[in-house]
């Protein structure tokens, strides 16, 4: 029985020790990847990262020495427990160093946050966003041009401070790239600003961080930092009208996307479709995703979009449109894919 108990203790502890590996290793997979906080491309989030790893050498500072303390008191013997020492000790290990370590750290901490809350330097590109029930509206505003419309992706150039103007028409959402900066709450009836400056290329996660609603999980974008040249390559062909699709199952689609209302909902730059309910359509086909993150930009994507709109996205105000039959899905699917 007594071996049986020893055994029973010896896998226990190994239990212990496994499980403690399992999650050291899956908190270290967390600093990486397109939405980690940990793994900084952008000016501000390298200084929030960098705020929060002293913070976190500071926490475990205090943790270490409070732990020394218990082990010492409950190890010691009673005749070892000097009256005036364990006083020095309580006050010292207890009392002071914690609140000199977390004063430094306070200090520390807010020193930087005029310097993350700078506005942009004048000329700077000026993007802004408005969160929607479940999509972002987003406009590049151009000096002495119309502004470029599209939904739910923004693209940002290496290297250069972007002031990001942030509103809400309907519930306070919270803007968040965790890669390139910290969040700012999207608050109806104002204008919040946020400047990112990245400092790598690369595709990274946006998403809101402030519950909204049924479908906020379903509330992503993809943040794609390119050069300077290719992003304004990239931002002359948004502001272009869309081009008529030459397959023919693509043109049925255009035909069938103004027969059916979409375009009371929906902008096509270059067709009669006008609506701003909804996100612009434009060059929707050329976007890393569709429905805000949620799904792949596939023809077939489209498809299951338009058809179970709120299948896909609990509460979603789009209509769907499972009653069109199946090939007119599929050519009207076709001509949003190729809307490049």
């Amino acid at each position: 029985m007594f071996k049986l108990r020893l055994k029973r203790l010896w896998y226990a502890r190994q239990s212990i020790r496994v499980s403690a590996v399992v999650c050291a290793l899956t908190s270290l997979a967390g600093c990486t990847g397109v939405q980690s906080a940990l793994d900084p491309a952008g000016r501000e989030a390298s200084r929030i990262a960098e705020i929060f790893w002293w913070m976190t050498g500071g926490a475990l500072v205090v943790w270490i020495g409070v732990i020394i303390l218990a082990l010492w008191a409950a190890r010691a013997r009673a005749e070892a427990h000097n009256l005036v020492r364990t006083r020095f000790m309580i006050v010292g290990g207890g009392a002071v160093v914690p609140t000199v370590v977390l004063t430094v750290l306070l200090i520390y901490g807010l020193a930087p946050i005029p310097a993350l809350h700078a506005p942009a330097p004048a000329g700077s590109l000026k993007i802004a966003v408005t969160g929607e029930q479940w999509w972002w509206r987003v406009r590049y505003l151009r000096p002495n041009a119309e502004p470029v419309v599209l939904a739910n992706e923004i693209r940002l150039p290496l290297g250069e401070p972007v002031e990001f103007q942030l509103d809400s028409p309907d519930v306070i959402h919270s803007f968040w790239i965790p890669s390139l900066a910290g969040k700012m709450d999207m608050i109806p009836g104002r204008v919040t600003r946020l400047v990112i400056n990245a400092t790598r290329t690369g595709s990274f996660r946006g998403a809101c961080a402030e519950y909204c609603g049924e479908s906020h999980a379903l509330m992503a974008f993809p943040v794609v930092v390119q050069e300077k040249e290719e992003f304004t390559r990239w931002l002359t062909a948004q502001a272009q009208p869309a081009q008529i699709p030459p397959e023919a199952g693509a043109a049925l689609g255009q035909e069938l996307f103004l027969a059916n209302g979409c375009g009371a909902c929906h902008t096509v730059r270059g067709t009669p479709a006008a609506g701003v309910i909804g996100p612009d359509l434009t060059h929707v086909g050329s976007r890393l995703s569709i429905a805000a993150g949620t799904l792949t930009n596939e023809p077939e994507e489209f498809t299951r979009w338009v058809a179970h709109t709120t299948v896909v996205k609990p509460g979603a105000l789009m209509p769907t449109f499972q009653m069109l039959p199946p090939e007119q899905l599929r050519s009207l699917s076709l001509y949003l894919e190729a809307l490049k």
